[in-house]
């Protein structure tokens, strides 16, 4: 067993370091305040190659494994969980679903800009389409449909909580074709932003994560030829979740990230900070604060790792995602509160960026699967 990581995984990781550090950082707090998308930070990081990062180069892709995805992912998400929030949704749910499952004609038309992210000179990213006012974690009950026409399909319906939502130029919609067949009556539609009938609703104004582009979006009889659904009718539920577990893989590793963050935030305060005539990292509440912190990122890190490796070597990974997703994410709040607690009263103070990583953290236990989801996953599977 190697857990040393090669000389690429360090410059990748290095890469990210850098890029997090010298254009994430810079205005991150006022992006967070008034809640602005990205978009500088997301084009710079579609030229390095980290919107497609496990793409095949031929489809525009940089042929990254799923470690190097995790390591970048973790070292963005310790300085901007908004940026690499719109990073995962793009590579985890996006991409690979289009290259896993599409048709060549799908991955030539619409894998290859994104995973690039760029067309004609313009920012091009997804959007993956799953929930709905009324089917979060219950997946299967979905009140979009998408109507059998012959040669196309006539979508209705609203999806909600959609990240990338009014940046987006692509939608992956899950929309249901044949409610008596239920879960094999779903399907999924390639949907391009500009097709008539597509409405994007307003932006939602969150507690975390506000520079990410999170909107409702409405069809309203939108006509989607056939060979823009994914798969074989009734293909679409499995889509999702077999996409899912992927993504769940890279909100793991957000959480690791925005855990990490608050930990060397913390470290550092704790070495420049005195109280009672001494640094308080001498003193012994706050040291064991600290080895708390770092020996549950370390354990959320190893589960990361391990998803991700087994991903890389073809090997079910359903079980280990849904372990470093709900651990790294329960990891992530414990630590920015801890972190928080760490500055005292500065933890409360926009410009020292804890209570900021303290208030994205909360999201990682809700989004692509609830950390409650993720226990039904994993009690499933060692119950069999």
């Amino acid at each position: 067993m190697q857990f040393e990581l090669s000389e690429e995984h360090l410059m990748i990781k290095k890469a990210a370091r850098d890029f997090a550090v010298n254009e994430c950082l810079p205005g991150v707090i006022e992006r967070d305040e008034h809640q602005k998308f990205p978009k500088e930070q997301i084009t710079k990081l579609a030229e390095l190659g980290f919107m497609g990062m496990m793409v095949d180069p031929k489809y525009g892709g940089s042929g990254m494994d799923a470690v190097s995805y995790v390591l970048a992912m973790e070292e963005i998400s310790k300085i901007d969980a908004s940026v690499s929030v719109c990073m995962s949704v793009n590579n985890s749910l996006v991409c690979y679903g289009l290259e896993a499952f599409g048709t060549e004609e799908q991955k030539q038309k619409y894998l290859t800009p994104l995973a690039q992210g760029n067309k004609d000179g313009e920012l091009y990213v997804g959007a993956f389409l799953l929930s709905e006012p009324e089917a979060g974690s219950d997946a299967t009950s979905q009140q979009t449909t998408a109507e059998d026409k012959g040669d196309h399909y006539l979508l209705n319906g609203t999806k909600n909580w959609i990240t990338n939502g009014s940046s987006a130029s692509v939608y992956l919609v899950i929309a249901q074709t044949d409610r008596a067949k239920g879960s094999k009556g779903i399907n999924c539609l390639i949907v391009e932003k500009n097709t008539p009938g597509v409405v994007v609703g307003t932006k939602e104004n969150k507690l975390g994560i506000r520079g990410s582009d999170t909107h409702s979006i409405l069809f309203n009889d939108v006509k989607i030829p056939k060979e823009n659904r994914i798969g074989a009718d009734g293909f679409g539920f499995t889509f999702a979740m077999k996409t899912l577990a992927g993504g769940r893989i890279g909100i793991a590793s957000q959480a690791l990230g925005i855990a990490s963050g608050a930990y060397e935030l913390a470290l550092k305060y704790s070495k420049q900070r005195k109280a009672f005539g001494k640094e308080i990292s001498q003193h012994q509440a706050i040291q064991f604060k600290l080895a708390d912190m770092a020996t549950r990122i370390e354990a959320a890190r190893l589960l990361c790792l391990k998803a991700a490796w087994e991903k890389d070597n073809g090997i079910s990974y359903d079980l280990s995602s849904s372990m470093a997703k709900v651990y790294a994410s329960e990891t992530a709040m414990w630590v920015t509160v801890e972190a928080v607690q760490i500055h005292g009263g500065y933890g409360f103070v926009k410009e020292y960026h804890v209570e900021r990583l303290m208030r994205d953290a909360k999201i990682t236990q809700i989004y692509e699967g609830t950390s409650e989801v993720q226990r039904i996953v994993i009690s499933r599977s060692i119950l069999k």
